[in-house]
C-alpha cells in the first residue's frame, strides 16, 4: 500500500542552506521512493501569521517554487501546489476548528512562546497574539488531514503539532465518522540522519536570528562572504581542533561524502587552520549547490513556467481534496439536499445521469503512473484515498492503460485476471462494489452525452 508524505515550507523569507538541508533535500529524495505519493506545497497561508508584506510573500513564493523545482523535484512526479490554490483547506480548517478544544490550543509552543516573551517584557499576555498565531495548529492539521497523509517528515520542534493533528482528527472521527475513520491519524517523521544546521553563530539556522547562509541568492560570492563570519574557537593552525558542536564542520559535513568528512576531520585535528578550513568548506559547498543555482537562475527568469507547475499541482490536489471535502460536509450535515430528489429519480422528472450527480464525487479513481524503475503502473484508489489495487509493474504505458480500460469496463472478472494485488485490508468485495459504482456512472455519462448534444 503506498504512503502519502507532506511536507510544507513557509513562504516568508528566501530559502538559505538550513531549509535545503533539513526539508528540500530530505523530501526530494522521499519523493523518488517507490510506494510514496508525495505532498509538497507552499505554506502561504502560514506566511500572513509571520509576515505583513505582502512584497516579501510574493517574492518569497517565487523564490521557494524555484528552489524545490531547481533541487530536483520532478512535479510529474509528485503533487506540488500553493497553500492558498486550495480552498478546501480552508474550509476543512474552519471545520477542524469547531471541534478543537481551546485547552488544546494554550498548550502549543509557539503561542506559549509569545506569552512568556510578553510576560518578561511586562506586557499583557496576549500583547501581539493573533488568531492566526493562537490557531496555527488546527491550519497546519488542515493541511495534513485534508491527504490524509500517514507520515509528516519534521523536526523535533514540530512533533506538538502533529501530535495535535492526530488529536483534532480523532476528535472529528468519533463525532462523525459514525464508525468510519474520515481521517487517517499521521505520523510524525523524524529523520535523525537529516542534520539540523547551526547558523554563523551557532544556534540552529533561522532567519529569526539572522544567522544564515544563503543558498543559491547572491551566488558564489555572498556563499564565500558568509562562510567567512562562521564563528570559530581562537586555535592556531598546528593546534588541534574540537570537531564535534563546530558549527563550521556541521555546516561542512551537510554536504560532503563519508570520506570528505573523514579527512576534513582528520585534518582539523591535525594541522589545519580555522581559515584554510573555510576556504574548504566554500569550495565544497560551492561545487554541490551550484549546479542548483544555474537551474535556479534559469526558473526565476521564467516565473510563467513555475506557475503553470503550481496550477497543474494545484489541478492534482483539488482532484482528491474536492470529493473528500464533500464527504465531510455531508458528515457534518452540511452535504447537498438533492439526496431525496436523487432517490425518486424519473419518476419525478429527473434523469439517471440527474441521480448520479450526488455520487459521482465520491466514485473510485484509476490513476497511471511512471515509477523510478522506470516501469507504468495503475492504481484503484477509494474516494477516502484507500488503495483498493495495486498493479504490478509494465514495460510500456501503453500495456497499462489497456488493463485500465478493460477493469474499468468489464469489473471484478477482468480485475481478478489482472496483475494486481489488492490493498491492505481490501477484499474482492469491496473492490466488486467500487467498479459497479464506476461502470454505473460511465454508462449513465455516455447515456446522457446524446441527450445534452440535442438540447
Amino acid at each position: 500500500m503506498s504512503q502519502r508524505v507532506l511536507t510544507g515550507i513557509t513562504t516568508s523569507g528566501t530559502p538559505h542552506l538550513g531549509n535545503y538541508v533539513g526539508a528540500i533535500r530530505p523530501a526530494v529524495a522521499a519523493s523518488r521512493e517507490s510506494g510514496v505519493e508525495s505532498f509538497l506545497f507552499l505554506a502561504d497561508y502560514h506566511a500572513l501569521i509571520k509576515c505583513d508584506d505582502p512584497a516579501r510573500v510574493s517574492r518569497s513564493r517565487l523564490q521557494i517554487a524555484a528552489t524545490w523545482l531547481a533541487c530536483g523535484l520532478d512535479p510529474d512526479r509528485v503533487t506540488f501546489y500553493r497553500q492558498s490554490d486550495i480552498p478546501e483547506i480552508a474550509e476543512l480548517n474552519w471545520l477542524l476548528t469547531c471541534v478543537t478544544a481551546k485547552g488544546l490550543m494554550n498548550r502549543a509552543h509557539a503561542y506559549k512562546a509569545a506569552m512568556d516573551a510578553n510576560h518578561a517584557q511586562g506586557q499583557e499576555e496576549d500583547a501581539g497574539v493573533t488568531m492566526g498565531l493562537f490557531c496555527y495548529p488546527v491550519l497546519m492539521a488542515a493541511d495534513i488531514l485534508m491527504f490524509n497523509a500517514h507520515r509528516v517528515p519534521v523536526g523535533r520542534d514540530q512533533v506538538q503539532h502533529i501530535e495535535m493533528a492526530r488529536d483534532i482528527a480523532s476528535r472529528f472521527n468519533h463525532l462523525y465518522g459514525n464508525g468510519r475513520e474520515l481521517f487517517v491519524l499521521p505520523q510524525a517523521q523524524i529523520d535523525e540522519a537529516v542534520a539540523v544546521l547551526p547558523g554563523l553563530d551557532g544556534r540552529k539556522m533561522s532567519k529569526s536570528y539572522d544567522n544564515t547562509l544563503p543558498l543559491f541568492e547572491g551566488g558564489a560570492r555572498a556563499l564565500r562572504e558568509t562562510v567567512a563570519r562562521i564563528v570559530t574557537d581562537s586555535r592556531l593552525p598546528g593546534e588541534p581542533k574540537t570537531v564535534e558542536g563546530s558549527a563550521l564542520v556541521m555546516i561542512h559535513d551537510s554536504v560532503a561524502t563519508p570520506d570528505e568528512r573523514a579527512a576534513f576531520h582528520a585534518d582539523l585535528r591535525g594541522w589545519l587552520g580555522w581559515g584554510e578550513a573555510k576556504a574548504r568548506t566554500t569550495a565544497l559547498l560551492e561545487a554541490h549547490l551550484a549546479p542548483m543555482r544555474q537551474r535556479y537562475e534559469n526558473l526565476m527568469a521564467r516565473p510563467d513556467s513555475i506557475e503553470d507547475a503550481l496550477i497543474v499541482g494545484a489541478r492534482k490536489a483539488r482532484a482528491l481534496a474536492t470529493p473528500f471535502l464533500e464527504e465531510l460536509r455531508q458528515a457534518v450535515g452540511l452535504g447537498r439536499l438533492s439526496g431525496a430528489a436523487a432517490g425518486r429519480g424519473a419518476s419525478a422528472g429527473g434523469s439517471s445521469a440527474d441521480s448520479a450527480a450526488g455520487t459521482s464525487e465520491r466514485l473510485a479513481v484509476f490513476k497511471q503512473y511512471r515509477e523510478g524503475d522506470g516501469r507504468f503502473y495503475f492504481k484503484l484508489s477509494a474516494h477516502d484515498g484507500r488503495v483498493l489495487l495495486q498493479s504490478e509493474g509494465f514495460e510500456g504505458g501503453r500495456e497499462a492503460g489497456q488493463w485500465v480500460k478493460r477493469v474499468r469496463s468489464e469489473g471484478l472478472p477482468a480485475a481478478q485476471q489482472a496483475p494486481v494485488a489488492l490493498g491492505e485490508g481490501v477484499d474482492w468485495a469491496t473492490v466488486d462494489k467500487a467498479l459497479q459504482r464506476l461502470m454505473a456512472h460511465d454508462a449513465q455519462q455516455a447515456e446522457a452525452a446524446p441527450r445534452a448534444q440535442a438540447t
